[in-house]
């Protein structure tokens, strides 16, 4: 179990993901944003629909976007495996088991104030249950098949977030590959 100091430690790390110390996540956001390492859980239901929420306007970073099921960080002392499930029950209210995919490195600015600087490690789960979101978290979700998310993108990028479009095409990608199918047409995986 983390202590209070822990819990508010996000984890800077190099180009390498060697781990050089912890900070505070207002500051890890601020500009000049400092490296950390970050996670991306992708979800899909068992008939091949992804499951997005829209961020809540109160959020300081990308606030009132679509995104991937949950994407956080892993505090001091926590691994990811901890971390992924921890944020899964705290912002969907379920937990699920998940296969890492890859991890990438990104930045991006989201006004003069803040942005971001991570390595991002994604994961994926398969869940049919109950989404129960904390709304302080999320304002909307939704499951939508594949196809039909990728041609909102094209045509509304705007609306999402910069992690969950550079992540998609390789989540997806990997999805075909082990589904056998294209997963474009909503298969199963």
């Amino acid at each position: 179990m983390l202590n209070n100091t822990a819990m508010d430690k996000l984890i800077l790390v190099n180009e390498n993901d060697e781990v050089l110390g912890h900070e505070d996540k207002e500051s890890c956001h601020r500009k000049p944003t400092k490296r950390h390492r970050a996670f991306s859980v992708f979800i899909l239901n068992s008939q091949g629909q992804m499951l997005i929420h829209k961020r809540n306007r109160s959020k300081k970073t990308w606030p009132g976007f679509w995104s991937n099921a949950c994407c956080s960080h892993p505090r001091k002392g926590e691994g990811l495996s901890e971390a992924t499930q921890r944020r899964l029950l705290e912002e969907l209210g379920f937990t699920c088991p998940l296969e890492g995919l890859f991890r990438f490195e990104y930045s991006a600015d989201y006004d003069d104030e803040w942005g971001e600087n991570e390595i991002d490690y994604v994961f994926l789960g398969i869940f049919d249950g109950d989404v129960k979101p904390d709304y302080n978290e999320i304002e909307e979700w939704l499951f939508i098949f594949q196809e039909e998310l990728m041609k909102d993108i094209e045509h509304n990028q705007e609306k999402y977030t910069p992690w969950f479009k550079k992540a998609l095409p390789r989540v997806i990608n990997h999805i075909k590959l082990k589904s056998g199918t294209l997963p474009m047409s909503g298969c199963a995986v």
